[in-house]
């Protein structure tokens, strides 16, 4: 009877030390309180996604929010890892076989560092998410931006305008010369969007009525002369203007900025709220953040090259559908010129942004978030302020579900840079954005009023330039952006 009891006596100390289904035991409720919290935690994440996603935009771009995050995260992790621990100890068995408890305590390691990896990624997001919107929404002073208010964000008016330059050079030194100048005119409630595209060399910009720059230029940015002057260009613009008037717009952090918004909105005849500066060298670091384009190439690219001087390009992007492009074939899709024009350049430029649009699915941005934001910070520059970047992230999800428009003012019988008639391009801007409201004329800018078709010919690997003749046109960025092979790419 005694020996039997002690057999079956479970506290026996030789045989609870043999026993190492006991710590097998501990493991699994430590398992437990690994699995159960972060059941919970996933089912509330996606109930919060599901019901509150607004409040959880308004969080993702709350520097202040975004700092809690960080502190909640650690003190979450830290009870959460010492209730593994816990549970594992408080239910293993004492004392154990050396080896069954090195093997609990690697489980209960593993369970741990199971539980550390997501919320160190998590953590690490959330401050690289904080430092991107310290960087770049740093609150910049603009003597042009809209006063308004998170609760109205867009001052009660339909469309707010965001003018995108590109630009040669560091975002914050002087000097840039914004040879890209794209104006997005976005429906804020429901996203449509049209691009307005102006060249570079476009001359005598009126700069918007009754601004100090309107009346210091009244016949447009000009130096008088009949002979053109590449330092009265519109791409001159941002970096002349604050050298030639330091401080005539008052209080701003990018005169810059300021004049060309100013100088785009006399152009186009509608106010320019807000600017993106993109410094196109680094915009290969943007696209190979995001993991590369994808484009339609009509027509050969040239990569290099300089046709002023006679340097050929060192080679070609060539002709085919669907071309993945990375960073530094995609910046040279959007710069190349040799043998061409600014306009086929315009054109590659705005199906650029399409690509991007199209690439920038939130699961590719989550992938490479970290790469995204360190490039972000160091080529964007705006004046967009932190309290509107949730209404921005909403209208962006808006403009992503729309197909976009775009009008190019390329030389024609109606337009021409070297002589704009301004007048013109306010009436197609009108019709663009109004159809139903304005009656263009003969040559205006709306799919139904396009007359004839665009009179550019291919450019060639031998550098012979080209010229453009199409008017002003609406046109649907997919459509445009298509395969539509030409030249030799054609007859290949």
């Amino acid at each position: 009877m005694r020996r039997g009891s002690q057999a079956a006596t479970p506290t026996g100390g030789r045989h609870r030390a043999s026993r190492p289904d006991r710590v097998g035991r501990a493991l699994r409720r430590a398992l437990l309180a690994t699995v159960a919290p972060a059941l919970v935690l996933g089912l509330v994440g996606w109930i919060l996604l599901r019901t509150w996603s607004g409040h959880v935009v308004d969080l993702a771009v709350d520097r202040a929010a975004l700092l809690w995050v960080v502190v909640g995260i650690a003190v979450l992790w830290s009870l959460w890892i010492a209730l593994i621990w816990r549970t594992y100890a408080r239910n293993r068995t004492q004392p154990a076989p050396t080896l069954v408890r090195v093997a609990g305590a690697l489980g209960v390691a593993l369970m741990c560092a199971a539980v550390s990896a997501p919320m160190a990624v998590g953590a690490r997001y959330a401050v690289v998410q904080r430092d991107l919107i310290g960087s770049i929404f740093a609150g910049e002073v603009s003597a042009t931006a809209p006063k308004v208010t998170k609760a109205d964000p867009w001052g009660g008016r339909d469309r707010v305008n965001v003018l995108l330059l590109g630009g040669d050079g560091a975002i914050h030194r002087p000097g840039v010369r914004t040879d890209s100048v794209i104006l997005a005119s976005i429906s804020t409630k429901t996203g449509r969007t049209v691009l307005f595209s102006l060249p570079r060399n476009l001359r005598d910009v009126p700069f918007k009525a009754g601004s100090k720059l309107a009346a210091l230029y009244p016949n447009g940015f000009t130096d008088g002369s009949q002979q053109p002057n590449a330092n009265y260009f519109l791409n001159a613009v941002y970096r002349d203007v604050p050298l030639l008037h330091p401080g005539v717009l008052g209080r701003s952090d990018n005169e810059g900025a300021d004049a060309v918004k100013l100088a785009v909105a006399g152009a186009l005849g509608i106010r320019v709220d807000y600017y993106v500066l993109v410094n196109l060298a680094g915009f290969q670091q943007l696209v190979d953040a995001i993991g590369g384009i994808t484009v339609n190439i009509n027509e050969p690219v040239p990569i290099g090259g300089n046709t002023d001087a006679h340097i050929p390009p060192d080679s070609y992007l060539q002709p085919g559908p669907n071309q993945k492009l990375n960073g530094f074939k995609a910046l040279w899709y959007t710069r190349g010129r040799y043998g061409s024009t600014d306009y086929k350049r315009m054109e590659r430029q705005r199906c650029a942004i399409n690509a991007i649009v199209a690439e920038a699915s939130p699961v590719q941005l989550l992938k490479r978030y970290t790469r995204l934001a360190q490039a972000s910070k160091d080529i964007v520059r705006t004046d967009i302020p932190q309290q509107l970047l949730s209404a921005f992230v909403d209208l962006a999800d808006k403009v992503k579900g729309q197909p976009i428009k775009s009008v190019s003012f390329e030389r024609s019988d109606e337009f021409d840079p070297n002589a704009p008639d301004f007048d013109y391009v306010h009436t197609a801007v009108q019709a663009a954005l109004f159809p139903a409201r304005v009656s263009i004329p003969t040559g205006g800018s709306t799919a139904a009023a396009t007359v004839g078709s665009p009179g550019a010919t291919a450019q060639t690997p031998s550098g012979t330039a080209t010229t453009d003749t199409a008017p002003a046109r609406l046109s649907d960025a997919a459509d445009d952006c298509a395969y539509h092979p030409v030249g030799d790419a054609a007859a290949g």
